[in-house]
């Protein structure tokens, strides 16, 4: 018998498995983004009549496929259609009031999907906690953003996150979540939106806790940029830089334009061109419009924006050797480039280096060039994060993914993306194969799994608090340990640039 639940827009009818979990996928969240809603704020999604099938994803966001080599090491679903601001629900007793765990998926704002069968929520429904995953604007279509003339609100793409939320806020309790337990949690581009959600006006009130996996409140674009960002996206397409001239551009020609324009940027990373987007290559983010993310997030949370949210952060060991292990770029690194990224993260001239070749003795330039990128993109950001969540009393906790990867000879270390699976309980799904080798420790994932649903059931996963002076944070390997404050040095050392 497939279960079927009521939303506020009509019933659906899901499916059930052999354990009991009931899923519900491709329920509409908001309207299509397309005609006269494309490049506008999400609306309601138009309610049906009779049962709404909910037994298969639907469409997600348009996007061109990751470039190689990360299109064979990053799972991707690409699914065409237009109403693809739709999310899916996995739930052990539609009766319930239990936790909910709402995920943000990564992709670097311009891919990804919350329809990836590695996100399947089967083990959070086993484990209590009811999981929701979804659909957002990416790209042009949801971070573009065009200046002061433009009367149209910018970073669509979070404000169709908060339109989710708002959703799980209406509707999870048909399918036994308690709406004041709802904690949203991401990877990657994913966990910087919750940055910038932690930060937002119009999402605050709709989650209790928040788990940011190898992302922060550290990546935005300032208006500025992203206006250099948009003129330079026009120009590509040949037409001018308006929302409306921009939103007749059908949507295969946006994407290459995007894809073109990505290129550009990596090829000359200048800020004079491109603002912070010379230094993360990402010219779609979210926005500093001072309408919908009115401050920079971080700036709004150590002034007690996001007070009482609890926070759960962290990174991997080794995140960026996934972009320059795979390409042979660890192998081009020159002792001028490190000196050049060093100094362009702000790190002192000569001392930076210094005291990463002191804190990885015997590493090779390669590797020092994937630390510090690593520490600048996402370790740094995490622990500011959670420093400013701590001094406004908020319950806040800190972990390092510590177990390195088999693939590529061992090459990606504890790569971004490879603690996805172990969070979700996932390590079969062969789409995550590349990336984890042939034995991952089962181990492993039962008890960063057991963690992480502690977190969203309790606000506690299971070690102590992040606040100094010890600063303990949850190192998950083949033997988790918790350790204090590691790499001290370092960590001084970048607080010396605030």
């Amino acid at each position: 018998m497939r279960p079927v639940l009521a939303t506020a827009h009509g019933l659906v009818r899901g499916t059930a498995d052999p354990s009991g979990t009931a899923s519900f996928k491709n329920i509409p969240y908001a309207a299509a983004p397309t005609g006269p809603l494309r490049f506008a704020p999400p609306h309601p999604p138009v309610p049906w009549d009779g049962i709404r099938d909910a037994g298969a994803y639907g469409p997600t966001a348009p996007q061109a496929p990751y470039a190689p080599p990360m299109d064979r090491l990053l799972p991707e679903t690409l699914i065409p259609g237009e109403d693809f601001l739709n999310l899916n629900v996995w739930t052990p007793d539609p009766a319930g009031r239990l936790p909910v765990l709402v995920w943000l998926h990564g992709g670097a704002f311009t891919n990804g999907s919350g329809s990836l069968t590695g996100y399947d929520g089967t083990a959070f429904a086993r484990d209590g906690v009811v999981l929701v995953t979804l659909n957002y604007r990416l790209g042009a279509e949801g971070f573009l953003h065009l200046g002061p003339g433009d009367t149209v609100r910018a970073n669509l793409g979070l404000l169709d996150q908060i339109a989710a939320l708002e959703w799980v806020r209406d509707n999870i309790t048909s399918f036994g979540g308690d709406p004041d337990r709802v904690t949203v949690a991401g990877q990657s581009a994913g966990a910087m939106s919750i940055g910038a959600l932690l930060a937002m006006p119009a999402a605050k009130g709709l989650f209790r806790r928040a788990a940011l996996q190898s992302g922060a409140a550290h990546h935005t674009l300032s208006a500025a940029s992203a206006v250099l960002v948009a003129a330079r996206l026009a120009a590509i397409l040949g037409v001018p830089p308006t929302r409306p001239d921009l939103a007749a551009v059908p949507v295969e020609r946006l994407l290459a334009a995007q894809s073109r324009l990505r290129g550009e940027i990596a090829a000359r990373p200048d800020p004079a061109l491109w603002g912070e987007a010379a230094f993360n290559l990402m010219p779609f983010e979210p926005v500093v419009d001072h309408d919908t993310l009115p401050r920079a997030p971080m700036d709004a949370i150590a002034e007690g924006g996001a007070a009482g949210v609890d926070v759960l952060a962290g990174w991997t060991s080794d995140e960026f050797r996934l972009f320059t292990a795979p390409s042979g770029l660890d192998g081009l690194v020159t002792g001028d480039l490190l000196e050049r990224t060093a100094t362009g993260y702000g790190l002192p001239p000569g001392r930076g280096v210094a005291a990463y070749r002191a804190a990885f003795p015997g590493a090779s330039r390669g590797e020092l060039f994937a630390q510090l990128a690593t520490d600048w993109f996402y370790r740094v950001p995490a622990l500011r994060l959670a420093e400013a969540q701590a001094a406004h009393g908020a319950r806040t906790f800190v972990y390092e993914f510590a177990w390195p990867s088999p693939a590529f000879d061992g090459a990606l270390g504890a790569c971004h993306a490879l603690d996805v699976p172990f969070v979700f309980g996932n390590l079969a799904d062969p789409a995550f194969a590349p990336l984890l080798g042939d034995a991952p420790p089962p181990a492993l994932a039962e008890t960063m799994h057991a963690a992480w649903v502690s977190f969203a059931t309790t606000g506690d996963p299971g070690w102590p608090a992040y606040r100094a002076p010890g600063r303990a944070v949850r190192y998950f390997a083949d033997v988790p340990i918790t350790a204090p404050d590691p790499r001290t040095g370092l960590r001084t050392l970048w607080d010396g640039l605030r």
